[in-house]
C-alpha cells in the first residue's frame, strides 16, 4: 500500500480521487492549494504526488518545482482541467512522470499509479521554465509535447519523422527552445533545397581559395551553431558521399572545412526526414551505419487527418498569427465543418495556407463556409450548412458521427487506437458507436492481444 498525496483545490476532485485510490488498496493525503499540500509533504512519508496546475496562491508547476528541488523527491503526474503544450512540455521537463486531463478514469488512474510508484527513486534536474507553445491538443500531439519535455535537455540525437509538413521543424526548434542550449545559436539546413556541390561547403565550411569561387573563408553551419542546434532537415536527401562525412563528424566531433584542417565543434544535432530511411537503407541509397547513429531516439509526427482534435487550433493559432496583433478573424461552425471535412494531404502546411488565403480575401470578420470553399470534402463526409442542419443535438451528433468515422477509417477499424486519437475514453467511443449506430455486427476490431481493451 501506498501513501498518495492529492493536491487540488476541487474539493469533490479531490474526494473522488482518494475513493478510487482506497479501492485500489492505497490511502491518501489531501490539500486544497499548493502551501498546505507542501505542509503535509513535508509532515509525513508519501510515496506519490496527484498534484493540480491551477490553484490559488502557489500553483502546481512551483509545487513540482520544490518537491523536485529536494532529496529523494517524489514522483509526481500533474492534472489540469485545461491541458496545453507549454504546461505538458514543462511539466514533462521539471520531472513529472506525466501530464493528464482531467478528469481520469479508474482504469487510467490504475495504471498511472502503477507507473509512478516504481519511480520514486528517479530524479530530474530542475530545468528553466519554456516560452514558446507547440500547438495541438490530440493524443498525438500530447505524446509528442511529453517526450519533447523529456528529451529537451539532454544530447540525444533525434531524428524526426513525418510526411512533409507536418510540423518537423517546429519540434526541432521546440526541442531546442526547451533545452539547455536554448540561449545559444539554433541552425536550420534543409539537404534538400542545397544543390549536393554546395551542401559540403555549407554544412562543414571551406578556406578561401578552395575552389573556384571560394574568395573568403567560411566557417559553415557546424561552427555557425556552435554551442547550440544544428537541424538537418531532410536528411534522407543527402548524396553517400556526404553521409560518410556526416558520420565521422558525429563520431569524432571535428568537422573538416574544404581545403581546411580539422576543427572540433560541440553542437546537438536534430534531423528529420518525410522519406522511409529503413526502406532506402534496405535499397543501398542510405547508410545502415549513419541511420542507428541518427535514429537513437526516434520522433514521429502523424499526418493532419489522424490529429482531428487539432485541426480548429490549429486554424484559431494561425488566424491569430496572420491578424499581427489586431483582432483575429474568427471561424464560423460552418467554416469549421468544411475545415474537419477536408483531408489536408498538405498536413499543417497546407492549413496555414488555407487560413492565410481566407482571412486575406474575405471582407467581414467572421470566415463562413463559402470563404473556404477552394477546399475538398473528404468524400461522404458532411460539409458546408448540412454541418448545421437541424438543432444543436443534430449537429453535434453529425459532427461527431464524421470524426469517429475519420478516426476508424485511419486505424483501420481499431477502437482503442481511435479512442487515443479522438483523445477520449475508449468506453465512451464505444456508447458513441451504439447511439449512431457504427457498431458492425460481429465485426469488432480492439486493441492487440486483448479483445476486452
Amino acid at each position: 500500500m501506498a501513501t498518495i498525496l492529492i493536491v487540488d483545490d476541487d474539493r469533490a476532485l479531490r474526494e473522488g480521487l482518494a475513493e478510487t485510490l482506497a479501492d485500489l488498496g492505497h490511502s491518501t493525503l489531501e490539500a486544497g492549494d499548493g502551501e498546505a499540500g507542501l505542509a503535509l509533504y513535508a509532515a509525513h512519508q508519501v510515496d506519490a504526488v496527484l498534484l493540480d496546475l491551477r490553484m490559488p496562491g502557489v500553483d502546481g508547476m512551483s509545487v513540482l518545482r520544490r518537491l523536485r528541488a529536494g532529496d529523494n523527491p517524489p514522483p509526481v503526474a500533474i492534472l489540469t482541467a485545461v491541458p496545453t503544450a507549454a504546461n505538458t512540455i514543462e511539466a514533462m521537463r521539471l520531472g513529472a512522470v506525466d501530464h493528464l486531463a482531467k478528469p481520469i478514469g479508474r482504469d487510467d488512474l490504475a495504471s498511472l499509479v502503477a507507473r509512478m510508484l516504481p519511480a520514486a527513486a528517479r530524479e530530474t534536474e530542475v530545468a528553466a521554465d519554456p516560452s514558446d507553445e507547440l500547438v495541438g491538443n490530440s493524443a498525438a500531439m500530447r505524446a509528442v509535447q511529453k517526450s519533447i519535455g523529456m528529451l529537451a535537455d539532454g544530447e540525444t540525437t533525434v531524428l524526426i519523422t513525418g510526411e512533409t509538413g507536418t510540423g518537423k521543424e517546429v519540434v526541432a526548434r521546440a526541442l531546442h527552445r526547451h533545452g539547455r542550449r536554448a540561449a545559444l545559436p539554433f541552425v536550420a539546413v534543409n539537404c534538400a533545397a542545397i544543390p549536393a556541390d554546395l551542401l559540403e561547403s555549407q554544412l562543414f565550411g571551406h578556406v578561401r581559395g578552395a575552389f573556384t569561387g571560394a574568395v573568403a573563408d567560411r566557417p559553415g553551419s557546424f561552427r555557425d551553431a556552435e554551442g547550440g542546434t544544428l537541424f538537418l532537415d531532410e536528411i534522407g536527401d543527402m548524396t553517400q558521399a556526404l553521409q560518410a562525412k556526416l558520420l565521422r563528424v558525429l563520431q569524432e566531433r571535428v568537422v573538416t572545412p574544404v581545403g581546411g584542417r580539422p576543427v572540433p565543434v560541440d553542437v546537438r544535432i536534430l534531423t528529420a526526414t518525410h522519406r522511409d530511411l529503413p526502406g532506402m537503407v534496405a535499397a543501398g541509397t542510405f547508410r545502415e551505419d549513419l541511420y542507428w547513429r541518427l535514429g537513437v531516439v526516434p520522433l514521429h509526427l502523424p499526418p493532419l487527418r489522424e490529429r482531428l482534435a487539432d485541426i480548429l487550433p490549429l486554424a484559431e493559432y494561425f488566424l491569430t498569427l496572420i491578424a499581427g496583433g489586431a483582432a483575429p478573424k474568427r471561424l464560423s461552425a460552418e467554416a469549421a465543418g468544411r475545415l474537419l471535412a477536408h483531408p489536408w494531404p498538405g498536413n499543417v502546411r497546407e492549413l496555414r495556407n488555407a487560413m492565410e488565403r481566407a482571412a486575406a480575401l474575405a471582407r467581414r470578420d467572421v470566415l463562413v463556409e463559402a470563404d473556404l470553399a477552394f477546399l475538398a470534402a473528404t468524400p461522404g463526409a458532411a460539409a458546408g450548412s448540412d454541418w448545421l442542419a437541424g438543432d444543436l443535438p443534430t449537429a453535434v451528433a453529425r459532427l461527431e458521427t464524421a470524426m469517429i468515422k475519420r478516426a476508424l477509417e485511419a486505424t483501420g477499424g481499431n477502437r482503442t487506437e481511435a479512442a487515443r486519437r479522438l483523445n477520449i475514453h475508449r468506453q465512451l467511443l464505444y456508447e458513441k458507436l451504439k447511439r449512431y449506430g457504427l457498431e458492425p455486427s460481429g465485426n469488432r476490431t480492439e486493441g492487440v492481444g486483448n479483445p476486452d481493451e
